[in-house]
């Protein structure tokens, strides 16, 4: 009897110990596969980070990050398709930016258009945008909130309509600081359990980074794009510096120089030195309406004008015109070009002058040092087709004695500004001339300039400044 009971008591020890065994060994598996699957998610979003800095520092396409993001996101949370949204430029809607074939629909498509002739998922996925508030998608954005869907939420019902027939999904918006930049979103199907918890908080997590990398490849876009524009300037910079004379002409009887000094890497101020035919020259100085590019182009385009047309025409005023009539018509209704358009005849003494609407030159009188404005009347070119500015531009003509100078020049010498916001102003202009008239036309250049940069210090430039001084010899 006694052996029976040690016999049973063994057994169930035994078995006990079996059954113990046996859930400690399950337990032990269970434990080992939840590791192994924490280091396999582990390594899909170490993957999935540094994808993301390789994406930046190889300054890859911005289509290529958007794949990554989505089909990182796929991968490490083993769902079935997704899709990244981004906000446009004026941060009025959403615009897909890469969607997967399979990708459920994150708002309301109508049975209508499900059901029109030719509908296709991909392609009305690829083209349809999305405003603040249309469907989960646009409130999602709106409202700035994570969200997992999941069981009987009846917000899944648009995203069941899809071809994924979706039974779970998590979005998420990205934002940076104070960027609204879009929304990540992402589903499963049928085959496979719902999100969970934390399956949310690990999405959540990818969504951050990738909102931090898209906005550092929006910074190294503007980055990017702001050195092709500096290199596009400094091109244009240069080609205008070609355009603009290279040396002074030497014309019989007179002393000529000039400058331009652009506020910008480009200058809508303008001078040139035409030859008109063997014994004339024409001495041009512009000024156009506005600063850098479109300035720079309209300067470029009065400049082809006036040297395509200022061949054999003796008048000034008559080559304004022509010049007038012709860039009239594409010069947009906000601008305009001041000129003053000088004829000097090699051994003369006579300058024949015509003003369209530019400041008026000034005539340093050596016999008494005294500086008088030569104000001819004229209109600015491109503001009247022609009925108005050819009655009132003519031509001026005045002598030169030995000495005289004719000072051109435009309205960013006598407007610059000093750090206190005072104008150099015309005063300085003519005491800088008076006191520097002897030293020729490169001294009044010289002193001019130098008398500005004084002045002005260490403020900005805050226009083009052009001159061009004629002397009698």
């Amino acid at each position: 009897m006694w052996a029976a009971f040690f016999f049973a008591l063994f057994a169930v020890t035994a078995g006990s110990f079996a059954y113990v065994y046996r859930r400690q060994r399950e337990m032990i598996v269970a434990l080992r596969r939840a590791r192994e699957k924490i280091q396999l998610e582990e390594t899909r979003v170490f993957d999935f980070l540094h994808g993301l800095g390789a994406a930046l520092s190889d300054m890859s396409r911005p289509s290529d990050l958007h794949v990554l993001i989505v089909e990182g996101a796929l991968r490490i949370l083993g769902a079935h398709g997704g899709a990244l949204y981004l906000a446009d430029r004026p941060g009025e809607k959403l615009r897909p930016a890469f969607s997967t074939r399979n990708c459920p629909p994150f708002f309301e498509v109508p049975e209508t258009v499900r059901n029109a002739p030719g509908f296709s998922w991909p392609t009305h996925l690829r083209l349809h945008t999305v405003g603040p508030g249309d469907g989960v998608l646009g409130t999602i954005w709106r409202d700035k909130e994570p969200l997992l869907l999941r069981g009987e939420d009846s917000r899944l019902a648009p995203l069941r309509a899809g071809p994924l027939g979706v039974t779970s999904a998590m979005l998420c918006p990205l934002y940076y600081g104070d960027q609204n930049l879009g929304v990540l979103a992402i589903a499963r199907g049928p085959e496979s359990e719902a999100f969970q918890s934390a399956e949310f908080q690990i999405f959540k997590a990818i969504a951050e980074q990738s909102a931090f990398a898209l906005y550092n490849a929006i910074v190294f876009s503007q980055a990017a794009e702001k050195r092709r524009l500096d290199q596009d300037l400094a091109t244009a910079h240069e080609i205008q510096r070609i355009l603009l004379p290279a040396e002074s002409p030497d014309i019989a009887g007179f002393q000529i120089a000039g400058i331009n000094v652009p506020a910008q890497q480009v200058s809508g101020d303008y001078y040139d030195y035409i030859p008109v035919d063997e014994g004339h020259y024409g001495i041009a100085i512009a000024d156009v309406s506005g600063k850098g590019v479109p300035a720079s182009l309209i300067m470029a385009m009065c400049r082809s004008v006036l040297r395509s047309r200022a061949s054999g025409q003796l008048s000034p005023s008559s080559a304004l015109r022509i010049v007038n009539a012709q860039l009239f018509p594409d010069i947009k209704e906000d601008m305009f070009i001041s000129m003053a358009y000088a004829i000097l005849e090699s051994g003369s003494s006579t300058v024949t002058l015509s003003r369209a609407g530019h400041d008026a030159p000034l005539l340093y009188s050596a016999r008494d040092q005294s500086v008088a404005k030569i104000n001819p009347p004229g209109m600015a070119l491109g503001i009247d087709s022609g009925g108005v500015f050819n009655r009132v531009t003519s031509d001026f003509s005045l002598t030169l004695e030995p000495n005289d100078c004719l000072v051109l020049y435009t309205d960013g010498v006598t407007e610059a500004l000093d750090a206190a916001g005072d104008e150099f102003g015309m005063a300085n202009v003519i005491k800088a001339i008076q006191a520097s008239a002897a030293d020729g036309a490169a001294g009044i250049i010289t002193k001019l300039t130098d008398d500005l940069r004084a002045f002005v210090g260490g403020h900005p430039q805050n226009d083009d400044i052009t001159l061009i001084v004629i002397r009698k010899k």
